[in-house]
């Protein structure tokens, strides 16, 4: 059993807000998007990308759309400083995107970190210093004031240095590291002071970057620190307000969507939520979150597969099955309530009409997925998706009795098999219930004729390895068929019939497939019978002798 958590934890304080305006606030607009992926999300990895992968990450993040990409560490390894020279003078940066570069506000770090950005069209330089309490005690023994100077400083060295590079066009981003476990006074203090130091304008904007550098209370804690800061900040029209959720909590895309009613403009985040411990914020996500609501986010995972599979390939990592929008179950039912109710969905939904499937939120199309992959076959499925199923592979649409009936005979199947069922393993058991030729009675021919007013039929059947042919009359082909085959079988009759044509041609070359429920006059179960022809009346006779069959077995 855990220990008594009161004795080793404490609940993070909240923040005095006297007119919280967060709550009441739509998200309306997208975020500006910074990928960390090549940065925070490579050094995570157990083992970080060479060259070759880190450029086909970049190229994946700039035909994604992001404008904003932090692409490296430079002054903590030679292999991320050459990268950044390489996309420079290789020419990888498109016109449209600010690549962007991290480092500590130490002196040697700075200038190798401007060093590596020598040439560059236009570059973030996004430097931090950790502020919180625990650090400034504990880390680094350093009072607030040399705290504060740190930052200052490095800000002032960035500012020369720049100058010195007037070719490129710079942007400072600053980041009080551990922010969310700073005294909000204390981070105001230094942010202030940093925004002072560079000169921030309305159009020389600082982007000050306020990160849950560990996630250490509910989302709604952050968005009240977000929203202090927001409201107290000087020079906040020169400000750019950022948010670098962390996901130690779990609750990183909330904190995210929190911050940015509580008045952030931009995140920072990693492609699937990949980062160190628990990750960065899941810019997929949060993004695909807006689109679901109506807001274009202005970043394309129209092919959310071929994302995924760059980003596996990149980082060596997997992507969880369950991963929202992207992984491999997320668009398939296995309950059968579930399944019955996609379908049923499926069925309404107009293409013109907003988006109003059950259980499924967003359009699997809209994401480059299939809807073969929706509903999926298990022991916990039931009707709604074994039909689903042979309604999208096979053009075959049940009647809702017929439905109930075959889902019997694949729970059966399933209990004594266990495993997953495919569509063409369904395909193969309907088959085999239904339509298979090895039964006591098999159809062979038939041939019409008129009597006085009245259909005949002459009818041949395989019974025990021998023919038999059978005549009856009655005011139709189905009437007349009926009366032959009860000199095999004594009391057929048909409770229901219905004729569809099947497959994804509906025209005059499609294959007629009828559908007879019978039973016997003197009671007992009903089950079907399935036929299928290039005419409609074959079959019908076929489905009679098919019906037969079942209730004889």
């Amino acid at each position: 059993m855990l220990k008594n958590p009161s004795t080793k934890y404490t609940a993070f304080p909240p923040v005095a807000l006297s007119d919280r305006q967060w709550p009441n606030r739509t998200l309306t607009t997208p975020p500006i998007w910074m990928s960390t992926d090549l940065r925070d999300g490579n050094q995570s990895l157990f083992e970080p990308m060479n060259a070759e992968r880190k450029l086909r990450m970049f190229k994946t993040l700039c035909d994604i759309g992001f404008k904003e990409i932090e692409v490296a560490f430079p002054s903590a390894s030679q292999t991320d400083f050459d990268f950044v020279r390489q996309i420079i003078e290789d020419g990888h940066i498109p016109d449209d995107v600010t690549i962007e570069v991290l480092t500590q506000a130490r002196e040697h770090l700075i200038r190798r970190t401007m060093e590596s950005l020598k040439g560059a069209r236009r570059a973030i330089v996004h430097v931090y210093n950790a502020t919180s309490k625990p650090f400034r005690d504990v880390v680094f023994g350093m009072s607030k004031a040399e705290v504060l100077d740190m930052a200052v400083s490095a800000v002032q060295l960035i500012k020369q240095l720049a100058a010195e590079q007037p070719d490129t066009e710079w942007v400072l981003e600053y980041s009080p590291e551990t922010f969310t476990a700073t005294e909000l006074d204390f981070a105001l203090e230094v942010c202030d002071a940093v925004t002072a130091a560079w000169g921030a304008t309305p159009d020389n904007k600082v982007i000050l970057n306020l990160p849950t550098t560990v996630e250490v209370a509910s989302p709604n804690v952050y968005a009240d620190q977000i929203e202090w800061m927001h409201t107290h900040l000087a020079r906040r029209d020169s400000i750019i307000l950022s948010l670098h959720p962390h996901n130690d909590r779990g609750t990183a895309v909330a904190a995210a969507e929190l911050g940015l009613m509580a008045g952030a403009d931009r995140v920072e985040g990693c492609l699937f939520g990949n980062g160190e411990r628990t990750g960065n914020v899941d810019i997929v996500t949060l993004a695909l979150n807006f689109y679901t609501q109506g807001v274009a986010p202005g970043l394309d995972f129209s092919d959310i597969n071929a994302v995924a599979r760059t980003v596996e390939y990149c980082t060596q990592l997997p992507i969880h099955p369950r991963h929202p929008y992207v992984g491999d179950l997320v668009f398939t039912a296995f309950s059968g309530s579930h399944q019955d109710a996609i379908k049923k969905g499926f069925a309404a939904q107009k293409p013109d009409a907003l988006w109003n499937v059950p259980y499924l939120p967003i359009d699997p199309a809209d994401v480059g997925r299939s809807y073969g992959s929706v509903i999926r076959v298990n022991s916990q499925s039931g009707k709604g998706g074994i039909a689903y199923l042979l309604e999208n592979e096979y053009g075959l649409a049940l009647p809702r009795r017929l439905q109930v009936e075959f889902s019997g005979e694949v729970q059966r199947y399933m209990d004594d098999h266990g495993g997953e069922m495919s569509a063409a393993d369904i395909w193969a058991l309907f088959q085999q219930a239904y339509l298979a030729q090895n039964k006591p009675v098999r159809y062979v021919e038939h041939h019409l004729f008129e009597q006085d007013e009245t259909q005949g039929i002459s009818l041949t059947i395989e019974q025990d390895s021998k023919q038999h042919t059978l005549t009856g009359t009655g005011n139709g082909p189905i009437d007349a068929a009926i009366h032959a085959l009860n000199g095999v079988t004594s009391g057929l009759q048909v409770r229901s019939f219905e004729e569809r044509a099947i497959g994804l041609n509906k025209g005059s070359d499609a294959t007629a497939c009828a559908f007879v429920e019978v039973n016997r006059k003197d009671g007992g179960k009903e089950c079907y019978g399935v036929g299928m022809d290039n005419n409609i009346v074959t079959a019908s006779i076929k489905a009679l002798v098919s019906g037969m069959n079942r209730l004889a077995g």
